[in-house]
């Protein structure tokens, strides 16, 4: 797979900064106490992560700032589309899964997918944190960060929320379906 243009022109970083600018102050619930200007100069600093950002607005995830890394200082984005991001639905979990099946093979799989937009794929805690932020998946899943025993046992684990609760599943980490993506999660 050939290697990604890591890099927006001029134009395209107005046009991203301008979409976050605006989510961030149509959603202030998500980050009270927070600035826009201090997010955007994080954020010309850091071209390399509007990039990111931008790869996971054009699949659908409405990144927005849900936080602040206390540690380090870095805010932290998070996909916020109402359900599972449109451009990353009907993947399976990993490359092993991709590998194992037989016919009707996805396209591609979480894992690669976040890992070439430099994204990470969220835990079923930090999708449990967003999900306190409002309504999500409530028509479709999200694959979660799987824990080491249960993908060596061939699992996935994938969240929703159905009858105003979270729920966390598992299915064969090979399996995809039209309405499970994944969303991801950024710190810049």
């Amino acid at each position: 797979m050939a290697k990604k243009n890591r890099e927006l022109s001029p134009e395209q970083r107005e046009e991203i900064l301008g979409i976050l600018k605006t989510r961030f102050e149509k959603n202030m619930n998500r980050h009270e106490g927070m600035e826009w200007s201090e997010v955007q100069v994080r954020l010309e600093t850091n071209i390399e992560k509007l990039w990111s950002l931008n790869e996971m607005e054009i699949s659908g995830g409405e990144p927005d700032v849900v936080g602040l890394d206390k540690q380090t200082g870095e805010y932290i984005f998070t996909d916020c589309s109402a359900e599972s991001p449109k451009g990353r639905r009907s993947v399976c979990y990993d490359q092993e899964a991709l590998e194992s099946r037989k016919q009707h093979k996805p396209k591609n799989n979480a894992v690669d997918m976040a890992a070439d937009m430099g994204i990470e794929i969220l835990t079923e805690e930090q999708y449990r944190e967003l999900q306190k932020l409002g309504k999500f998946d409530t028509k479709t899943s999200s694959w979660v960060r799987t824990p080491d025993h249960i993908r060596k046992l061939g699992g996935a684990i994938f969240c929703d929320c159905r009858y105003d609760t979270v729920f966390m599943y598992h299915n064969g980490a090979e399996s995809y379906y039209a309405a499970r993506g994944f969303r991801g999660t950024l710190k810049v």
